[in-house]
């Protein structure tokens, strides 16, 4: 038995915040940036997120979603988090389906490993790109937002 279930009923996963995540580059790498949607399951506004990442990959951005999303988790004390990411990649790597080869992606695969471990209840599932929208509109803006700018 672990600590965390010795001192805490662990919550169960429909009342656990949700986070959509998307991540994106244009060209690859290119100009990237992250997107993500945190719904509450009490239905309070969402709260977004979103980073403009330089010249990244696209693989390098959606797992920067990832981790905003948990880092998130953890400053707000969420005893878990439901994902839903249209990263096929991400989410097989995630789930230990996929190995990650590439050593940056290993770096953030660790990192945002070791942030899952810390949650009581963690999930993270695909879903088709038409149902994240919301993250993905966000990665749009920022990478559109910062176009601009260099235009300028």
């Amino acid at each position: 038995m672990n600590q965390k279930s010795m001192f805490a009923e662990p919550a169960s996963p429909s009342s656990l915040p949700t986070a959509y995540i998307d991540g994106g580059a244009r060209g690859n790498p290119g100009p990237a940036a992250y997107g993500v949607v945190i719904r509450m399951p009490e239905g309070k506004m969402p709260t977004e997120l979103a980073k403009y990442l330089g010249i990244q990959t696209n693989n390098f951005a959606e797992y920067s979603g990832l981790l905003a999303a948990l880092e998130y988790a953890q400053q707000h004390n969420f005893p878990g988090l439901k994902v839903f990411s249209d990263s096929e990649l991400l989410v097989k790597q995630m789930k230990g389906e996929y190995k990650v080869k590439h050593p940056v992606l290993k770096t953030l695969f660790t990192r945002a490993n070791e942030m899952t471990h810390r949650l009581q209840h963690f999930s993270i599932q695909h879903v088709l790109r038409q149902y994240n929208r919301d993250a993905d509109r966000l990665v749009n803006e920022v990478l559109d937002l910062e176009e601009k700018k260099r235009r300028k």
